[in-house]
């Protein structure tokens, strides 16, 4: 079960760098000086990307505690 364990490593390693993406584009529209509802469009804007990461990143570390567990 060693190739889970790395499977749901590398997925939540993907997950890890679209939460990093998403928070760079969160700054990089703070730092903008944008108006607040300009601000909050950038920030729902960037909202699926960070649910998708997180989503991934938690599947990810279920794949490998599922592989821990079978191996």
């Amino acid at each position: 079960m060693e190739w889970l364990v790395w499977s749901g490593a590398l997925i939540s390693s993907i997950g890890l760098v679209g939460l990093v993406v998403s928070i760079l584009k969160v700054a990089k529209a703070r730092k903008a000086g944008l108006s607040d509802e300009e601000l909050r469009a950038a920030v729902q804007k960037v909202m699926p990307l960070n649910l998708g990461a997180l989503f991934l990143s938690v599947i990810g570390l279920m794949i490998v505690i599922v592989g821990i567990f079978l191996g």
